[in-house]
Protein backbone atom coordinates (compact mmCIF):
# COMPACT_ATOMS: atom_id res chain seq x y z
CA UNK A 1 0.00 0.00 0.00
CA UNK A 2 1.19 3.68 -1.03
CA UNK A 3 1.40 5.89 1.67
CA UNK A 4 -0.70 8.78 1.91
CA UNK A 5 1.65 12.08 1.69
CA UNK A 6 0.43 15.16 3.46
CA UNK A 7 2.24 18.19 3.59
CA UNK A 8 1.07 20.05 6.53
CA UNK A 9 3.10 23.56 6.29
CA UNK A 10 4.76 25.26 3.79
CA UNK A 11 8.54 25.90 3.06
CA UNK A 12 9.92 29.19 3.89
CA UNK A 13 12.35 31.35 2.07
CA UNK A 14 16.12 30.49 2.55
CA UNK A 15 18.11 31.29 5.85
CA UNK A 16 19.16 34.66 4.66
CA UNK A 17 15.05 35.54 4.03
CA UNK A 18 16.39 35.69 0.50
CA UNK A 19 14.63 33.96 -2.56
CA UNK A 20 15.85 30.10 -4.34
CA UNK A 21 18.79 30.63 -6.36
CA UNK A 22 17.53 30.44 -9.97
CA UNK A 23 21.04 28.52 -10.96
CA UNK A 24 21.23 25.68 -13.12
CA UNK A 25 23.28 23.75 -10.55
CA UNK A 26 21.57 24.34 -7.12
CA UNK A 27 20.69 21.56 -5.45
CA UNK A 28 17.96 23.37 -3.96
CA UNK A 29 14.51 22.60 -5.85
CA UNK A 30 12.20 24.59 -6.79
CA UNK A 31 8.47 24.51 -7.07
CA UNK A 32 8.20 22.64 -10.27
CA UNK A 33 10.49 20.20 -9.26
CA UNK A 34 8.86 19.67 -6.23
CA UNK A 35 5.74 18.55 -7.78
CA UNK A 36 8.06 16.38 -10.25
CA UNK A 37 10.70 14.64 -7.90
CA UNK A 38 7.54 13.41 -6.21
CA UNK A 39 5.88 11.74 -9.35
CA UNK A 40 9.26 10.30 -10.39
CA UNK A 41 10.51 9.15 -7.09
CA UNK A 42 11.03 5.55 -6.14
CA UNK A 43 8.29 4.54 -3.57
CA UNK A 44 10.31 1.24 -2.56
CA UNK A 45 13.74 0.50 -0.82
CA UNK A 46 14.72 -1.72 -3.58
CA UNK A 47 14.17 0.81 -6.12
CA UNK A 48 15.87 3.28 -4.58
CA UNK A 49 19.57 3.56 -6.22
CA UNK A 50 22.92 4.36 -4.67
CA UNK A 51 23.50 4.17 -0.80
CA UNK A 52 24.28 1.05 -0.61
CA UNK A 53 25.82 0.73 2.83
CA UNK A 54 22.17 3.25 4.06
CA UNK A 55 20.15 0.91 2.21
CA UNK A 56 21.29 -2.35 4.04
CA UNK A 57 21.29 -0.69 7.54
CA UNK A 58 17.85 0.95 6.82
CA UNK A 59 16.34 -2.46 5.32
CA UNK A 60 17.28 -3.91 8.48
CA UNK A 61 15.80 -1.51 10.94
CA UNK A 62 12.63 -1.57 8.69
CA UNK A 63 12.42 -5.25 9.23
CA UNK A 64 12.76 -5.67 12.61
CA UNK A 65 10.44 -2.90 13.20
CA UNK A 66 7.78 -4.94 10.90
CA UNK A 67 8.56 -8.20 12.85
CA UNK A 68 7.72 -6.28 16.51
CA UNK A 69 4.51 -4.87 14.62
CA UNK A 70 5.82 -1.62 16.33
CA UNK A 71 6.79 1.94 14.42
CA UNK A 72 10.22 2.45 13.19
CA UNK A 73 12.56 4.43 15.77
CA UNK A 74 13.44 7.99 14.63
CA UNK A 75 15.28 8.35 12.25
CA UNK A 76 17.72 11.84 10.90
CA UNK A 77 19.39 11.81 7.21
CA UNK A 78 21.87 14.34 7.14
CA UNK A 79 23.76 15.35 4.05
CA UNK A 80 23.96 17.91 1.06
CA UNK A 81 20.47 18.84 -0.40
CA UNK A 82 19.26 16.60 -3.39
CA UNK A 83 20.72 13.64 -2.12
CA UNK A 84 17.38 12.01 -1.18
CA UNK A 85 16.85 12.41 2.26
CA UNK A 86 12.93 13.25 1.31
CA UNK A 87 12.54 10.43 -0.71
CA UNK A 88 13.71 7.74 2.00
CA UNK A 89 11.41 9.50 4.03
CA UNK A 90 8.66 8.65 1.81
CA UNK A 91 9.88 4.96 1.47
CA UNK A 92 9.91 4.68 4.85
CA UNK A 93 6.13 5.16 5.07
CA UNK A 94 5.52 2.93 2.45
CA UNK A 95 7.35 0.09 3.68
CA UNK A 96 5.82 0.37 6.99
CA UNK A 97 2.57 0.74 5.63
CA UNK A 98 1.97 4.13 7.11
CA UNK A 99 0.76 7.62 5.95
CA UNK A 100 3.78 10.25 5.59
CA UNK A 101 3.15 13.95 6.64
CA UNK A 102 5.81 16.55 5.53
CA UNK A 103 6.77 19.88 7.15
CA UNK A 104 10.29 21.78 7.51
CA UNK A 105 11.67 23.29 10.47
CA UNK A 106 12.21 26.85 9.69
CA UNK A 107 7.63 27.00 8.59
CA UNK A 108 7.10 25.77 12.71
CA UNK A 109 7.28 28.94 14.15
CA UNK A 110 5.05 28.81 17.53
CA UNK A 111 4.74 25.72 20.19
CA UNK A 112 1.46 25.53 18.92
CA UNK A 113 2.24 24.81 15.17
CA UNK A 114 3.98 21.95 15.97
CA UNK A 115 1.34 20.80 18.73
CA UNK A 116 -1.50 20.60 16.33
CA UNK A 117 0.64 18.31 13.71
CA UNK A 118 1.11 15.99 16.80
CA UNK A 119 -2.07 15.26 17.67
CA UNK A 120 -3.12 14.84 14.56
CA UNK A 121 -0.95 11.79 14.05
CA UNK A 122 -2.08 8.62 13.88
CA UNK A 123 -0.60 5.31 15.31
CA UNK A 124 2.48 4.49 13.06
CA UNK A 125 2.60 7.75 10.91
CA UNK A 126 5.82 9.20 9.59
CA UNK A 127 6.18 12.94 10.66
CA UNK A 128 9.28 14.46 8.02
CA UNK A 129 10.17 17.70 8.87
CA UNK A 130 13.10 19.11 6.41
CA UNK A 131 16.09 21.81 8.10
CA UNK A 132 15.46 20.22 11.51
CA UNK A 133 18.41 22.05 12.55
CA UNK A 134 16.56 25.26 11.76
CA UNK A 135 13.50 24.77 14.52
CA UNK A 136 13.10 26.89 17.07
CA UNK A 137 14.12 26.14 20.18
CA UNK A 138 10.35 26.32 21.98
CA UNK A 139 9.44 24.28 19.36
CA UNK A 140 12.48 21.92 19.52
CA UNK A 141 12.26 21.46 23.45
CA UNK A 142 8.39 20.32 22.86
CA UNK A 143 9.85 17.73 20.23
CA UNK A 144 11.92 16.09 23.54
CA UNK A 145 8.74 14.30 25.34
CA UNK A 146 7.32 13.68 22.25
CA UNK A 147 9.99 11.77 20.82
CA UNK A 148 11.01 9.76 24.51
CA UNK A 149 7.06 9.49 25.99
CA UNK A 150 4.86 10.04 23.04
CA UNK A 151 3.06 13.37 25.31
CA UNK A 152 3.72 16.98 24.77
CA UNK A 153 3.07 19.18 28.12
CA UNK A 154 0.15 21.95 27.67
CA UNK A 155 0.69 25.22 29.28
CA UNK A 156 -3.54 26.21 30.13
CA UNK A 157 -4.15 29.65 31.83
CA UNK A 158 -1.46 32.26 32.77
CA UNK A 159 -0.09 33.61 35.79
CA UNK A 160 -0.66 31.79 39.03
CA UNK A 161 -3.42 29.86 37.89
CA UNK A 162 -1.56 28.30 35.01
CA UNK A 163 -1.16 24.39 34.92
CA UNK A 164 0.52 21.82 32.58
CA UNK A 165 -1.67 19.10 31.21
CA UNK A 166 -0.04 16.09 29.93
CA UNK A 167 -1.25 14.63 26.35
CA UNK A 168 -0.93 11.24 24.80
CA UNK A 169 0.25 11.19 21.68
CA UNK A 170 -0.01 8.11 19.16
CA UNK A 171 3.56 6.23 18.71
CA UNK A 172 4.82 7.88 15.43
CA UNK A 173 8.23 8.26 13.44
CA UNK A 174 9.97 11.35 12.95
CA UNK A 175 12.21 11.64 10.79
CA UNK A 176 14.38 14.73 10.44
CA UNK A 177 16.62 15.81 7.23
CA UNK A 178 19.49 18.62 7.82
CA UNK A 179 22.47 20.21 5.50
CA UNK A 180 24.17 21.26 8.42
CA UNK A 181 24.18 18.19 11.18
CA UNK A 182 26.41 20.17 13.39
CA UNK A 183 23.86 22.94 14.17
CA UNK A 184 21.65 20.39 15.29
CA UNK A 185 22.03 20.58 19.46
CA UNK A 186 23.32 17.44 21.15
CA UNK A 187 19.89 16.99 23.43
CA UNK A 188 17.91 16.69 19.66
CA UNK A 189 20.38 14.42 18.00
CA UNK A 190 20.19 12.08 21.46
CA UNK A 191 16.69 11.10 20.76
CA UNK A 192 16.95 10.04 17.18
CA UNK A 193 17.42 5.87 16.78
CA UNK A 194 18.87 6.02 13.71
CA UNK A 195 21.31 8.25 12.34
CA UNK A 196 23.08 8.69 8.56
CA UNK A 197 24.39 10.39 6.51
CA UNK A 198 24.03 10.41 2.80
CA UNK A 199 26.82 11.13 0.86
CA UNK A 200 27.54 11.73 -3.14
CA UNK A 201 26.46 9.72 -5.85
CA UNK A 202 29.11 8.09 -8.15
CA UNK A 203 28.69 8.58 -12.18
CA UNK A 204 27.45 4.55 -12.81
CA UNK A 205 24.49 5.42 -10.04
CA UNK A 206 23.63 8.90 -11.42
CA UNK A 207 23.34 7.26 -15.27
CA UNK A 208 20.64 4.85 -13.36
CA UNK A 209 18.89 7.58 -12.34
CA UNK A 210 19.02 9.49 -15.80
CA UNK A 211 17.63 6.64 -17.56
CA UNK A 212 14.69 5.75 -15.20
CA UNK A 213 14.00 9.11 -15.02
CA UNK A 214 14.11 9.57 -19.06
CA UNK A 215 11.30 6.15 -19.23
CA UNK A 216 9.19 7.89 -16.59
CA UNK A 217 8.72 11.10 -18.82
CA UNK A 218 9.02 9.45 -21.74
CA UNK A 219 11.71 9.99 -23.47
CA UNK A 220 14.56 7.93 -24.71
CA UNK A 221 17.99 8.34 -23.90
CA UNK A 222 21.42 5.97 -24.73
CA UNK A 223 24.12 5.32 -22.57
CA UNK A 224 26.74 7.40 -23.23
CA UNK A 225 23.91 10.32 -23.02
CA UNK A 226 23.24 8.85 -19.97
CA UNK A 227 26.92 9.15 -19.32
CA UNK A 228 27.65 12.53 -20.55
CA UNK A 229 24.47 14.19 -18.57
CA UNK A 230 25.56 11.99 -15.28
CA UNK A 231 29.59 13.15 -15.70
CA UNK A 232 28.02 17.06 -15.64
CA UNK A 233 25.67 16.96 -12.26
CA UNK A 234 27.84 17.33 -9.60
CA UNK A 235 27.28 13.64 -8.02
CA UNK A 236 23.46 15.17 -7.22
CA UNK A 237 20.29 13.18 -8.38
CA UNK A 238 18.43 16.01 -8.24
CA UNK A 239 20.83 17.99 -10.72
CA UNK A 240 20.76 15.01 -12.55
CA UNK A 241 17.19 14.78 -13.52
CA UNK A 242 17.08 18.97 -13.95
CA UNK A 243 19.92 18.50 -16.61
CA UNK A 244 18.33 15.30 -18.15
CA UNK A 245 15.12 17.57 -18.33
CA UNK A 246 16.80 20.48 -20.37
CA UNK A 247 18.49 18.17 -22.61
CA UNK A 248 15.01 16.67 -23.13
CA UNK A 249 13.98 20.01 -24.42
CA UNK A 250 16.99 19.97 -26.58
CA UNK A 251 16.66 17.18 -28.30
CA UNK A 252 12.94 17.64 -28.95
CA UNK A 253 13.71 21.33 -30.36
CA UNK A 254 16.64 20.73 -32.19
CA UNK A 255 17.66 17.33 -32.05
CA UNK A 256 15.86 13.64 -32.86
CA UNK A 257 14.16 13.50 -29.59
CA UNK A 258 16.94 10.66 -28.07
CA UNK A 259 19.36 11.73 -25.58
CA UNK A 260 22.58 10.90 -26.99
CA UNK A 261 26.37 11.64 -25.97
CA UNK A 262 26.66 14.53 -28.54
CA UNK A 263 23.48 16.18 -27.62
CA UNK A 264 23.83 15.85 -24.08
CA UNK A 265 27.10 17.75 -24.56
CA UNK A 266 25.64 20.43 -26.60
CA UNK A 267 22.35 20.67 -24.25
CA UNK A 268 23.82 21.08 -21.20
CA UNK A 269 26.84 23.58 -23.01
CA UNK A 270 24.00 25.73 -24.22
CA UNK A 271 21.89 25.44 -20.05
CA UNK A 272 25.18 26.77 -19.18
CA UNK A 273 26.72 23.64 -17.47
CA UNK A 274 30.10 22.87 -18.72
CA UNK A 275 32.08 19.00 -18.74
CA UNK A 276 32.48 19.30 -14.57
CA UNK A 277 29.33 20.42 -14.04
CA UNK A 278 30.53 23.98 -13.24
CA UNK A 279 27.63 27.23 -14.41
CA UNK A 280 28.34 30.63 -15.09
CA UNK A 281 29.30 31.52 -11.30
CA UNK A 282 31.81 28.55 -10.63
CA UNK A 283 34.17 29.28 -13.86
CA UNK A 284 33.83 33.10 -12.83
CA UNK A 285 34.90 32.74 -9.37
CA UNK A 286 38.10 30.46 -11.22
CA UNK A 287 38.29 32.95 -14.14
CA UNK A 288 38.95 36.22 -11.35
CA UNK A 289 41.15 33.48 -9.11
CA UNK A 290 43.38 32.67 -12.05
CA UNK A 291 44.09 35.35 -14.18
CA UNK A 292 42.76 38.66 -12.66
CA UNK A 293 44.49 38.00 -9.40
CA UNK A 294 47.00 35.91 -11.09
CA UNK A 295 47.11 33.36 -8.40
CA UNK A 296 47.57 35.48 -5.28
CA UNK A 297 45.37 34.27 -2.24
CA UNK A 298 42.06 36.46 -2.25
CA UNK A 299 39.91 37.27 0.35
CA UNK A 300 36.21 36.07 0.44
CA UNK A 301 34.65 39.82 0.59
CA UNK A 302 37.25 40.76 -2.60
CA UNK A 303 36.03 37.43 -4.13
CA UNK A 304 32.43 38.57 -3.86
CA UNK A 305 33.12 42.06 -5.29
CA UNK A 306 34.92 40.76 -8.10
CA UNK A 307 31.91 38.48 -9.54
CA UNK A 308 29.44 40.62 -8.58
CA UNK A 309 27.80 37.98 -5.86
CA UNK A 310 26.73 37.68 -2.17
CA UNK A 311 29.44 36.08 -0.19
CA UNK A 312 27.74 33.95 1.44
CA UNK A 313 26.26 32.43 -1.67
CA UNK A 314 30.07 31.95 -2.65
CA UNK A 315 30.56 30.23 0.71
CA UNK A 316 27.47 28.76 1.06
CA UNK A 317 26.76 27.54 -3.10
CA UNK A 318 29.93 27.71 -4.94
CA UNK A 319 32.54 26.86 -2.98
CA UNK A 320 31.95 23.20 -1.27
CA UNK A 321 31.30 21.77 -5.22
CA UNK A 322 34.76 23.70 -6.16
CA UNK A 323 36.36 22.52 -3.13
CA UNK A 324 35.14 18.95 -3.68
CA UNK A 325 36.28 18.77 -7.43
CA UNK A 326 39.72 20.03 -6.46
CA UNK A 327 39.45 23.83 -8.07
CA UNK A 328 39.50 26.03 -5.41
CA UNK A 329 41.77 25.80 -1.66
CA UNK A 330 41.09 28.17 1.13
CA UNK A 331 43.97 29.22 3.33
CA UNK A 332 44.52 31.62 5.65
CA UNK A 333 45.36 34.61 3.41
CA UNK A 334 42.23 33.78 1.31
CA UNK A 335 41.01 31.63 -1.88
CA UNK A 336 43.63 30.00 -4.26
CA UNK A 337 43.11 27.95 -7.09
CA UNK A 338 44.35 24.77 -7.81
CA UNK A 339 46.43 23.30 -10.62
CA UNK A 340 43.29 21.58 -11.83
CA UNK A 341 41.41 24.98 -11.74
CA UNK A 342 43.80 26.39 -14.60
CA UNK A 343 43.90 23.41 -16.51
CA UNK A 344 39.89 23.36 -16.49
CA UNK A 345 40.44 26.95 -18.29
CA UNK A 346 42.88 26.20 -20.25
CA UNK A 347 46.07 27.91 -18.80
CA UNK A 348 49.21 26.09 -18.17
CA UNK A 349 49.45 27.38 -14.87
CA UNK A 350 49.84 31.09 -12.35
CA UNK A 351 51.91 33.54 -14.23
CA UNK A 352 55.54 33.80 -12.07
CA UNK A 353 54.40 36.05 -9.09
CA UNK A 354 56.04 39.32 -8.23
CA UNK A 355 58.76 39.39 -5.62
CA UNK A 356 56.80 41.84 -3.26
CA UNK A 357 53.67 39.32 -3.85
CA UNK A 358 51.55 42.28 -3.39
CA UNK A 359 51.15 43.26 -7.37
CA UNK A 360 49.31 40.67 -9.43
CA UNK A 361 50.10 40.22 -13.08
CA UNK A 362 53.49 41.49 -12.74
CA UNK A 363 56.25 38.98 -13.36
CA UNK A 364 59.27 38.14 -11.25
CA UNK A 365 62.29 39.44 -12.28
CA UNK A 366 65.70 39.02 -11.25
CA UNK A 367 67.47 42.30 -10.09
CA UNK A 368 70.93 40.65 -10.28
CA UNK A 369 70.76 37.85 -13.28
CA UNK A 370 73.51 35.11 -12.54
CA UNK A 371 76.35 35.36 -14.88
Amino acid sequence: MSPRHEVVTEETPSEDGLPALHRPVSPEADEVEVGLEASIRPRRLEEFVGQSELKEKLAIVLEAARRREQPVDHMLFAGPPGLGKTTLAGIVAAEMGTSLKITSGPALTRGGDLAAILTGLQHGDVLFIDEVHRLNRAVEEILYPAMEDFAIDIIIGKGPSARSVRLALPRFTLVGATTRSGLITGPLRDRFGFVTHLEHYQVDELCQIVRRSGELLGVACTEDGAVEIARRSRGTPRLAIRNMRRVRDFVEVRGTGTITAETAREGCTIFGVDNLGLDRLDREILDTLCRRFAGHPVGLATLAVSVSEDAATIEDVAEPFLMQAGLLQRTSRGRVATAAAYAHLGMDGPPLRATNDRLPGIQEVALFPTP
